[in-house]
């Protein structure tokens, strides 16, 4: 039976067969969240007890350099002495996405949320866990590429973030909602 759609691109049925699809979409941004926290805290807890305190490790040299340094600020070291402040914000984007995820249907959009969500909490344990005091931890960063460049050092977390943002901006731009429906921008002419 094919799907129907109203003009704006919404499903028409009562929804109670795309509960499986949702309960999928559910379990995959999960799975990817997971993996996502999962690679980020074995990688910080490797990195912190091999390389913290030493000399910085060229791995290709001219494009990836592993320099190990904490930071208390954002993104790019912004915001140093507002700890606090990020640790709520990121509290609620762990809520926000988690209460998106109640309508979700779309697989793009599953992975998106997916990348979104572990790297926010990937960072948020940082912040809640690590010294100096719970809730003003400062997050590990560890990858710094083309060093030559002055590009500031990021962790896995920081990653998965950029790469959901970038892919979330992809998805609202050709049109994918959460929903598994597509706007079109098309407008019909009465």
């Amino acid at each position: 039976m094919r799907s129907v759609q109203d003009p704006g691109g919404a499903p028409l049925s009562d929804g109670a067969d795309t509960r499986p699809v949702r309960g999928r979409r559910i379990a995959l941004l999960v799975v990817v969240a997971a993996v996502v926290y999962a690679l980020d805290v074995v990688s910080k807890l490797l990195v912190v007890q091999f390389l913290e305190h030493k000399e910085p490790t060229t791995v290709i040299p001219g494009v990836l350099v592993l320099n190990v340094i904490r930071n208390p600020g954002a993104a790019f070291s912004i915001g140093t002495g507002m700890t606090i402040i990020f640790t709520v914000i990121a509290v609620g984007v762990v809520v926000a996405i988690l209460r998106t995820a109640r309508q979700l249907r779309s697989l793009p959009w599953a992975i998106t949320l997916g990348l979104l969500l572990g790297g926010a909490v990937g960072n948020l344990t940082d912040r809640i866990f690590r010294s100096p005091a719970p809730l003003q931890g400062h997050v590990v960063d560890f990858l710094q590429a083309f060093p030559v460049t002055g590009f500031p050092v990021f962790n896995l977390a920081d990653s998965a973030i950029v790469c959901g943002g970038i892919l979330a901006v992809f998805l609202a731009w050709r049109g994918y909602q959460i929903d598994g429906s597509r706007q079109t921008g098309e407008t019909t002419d009465g």
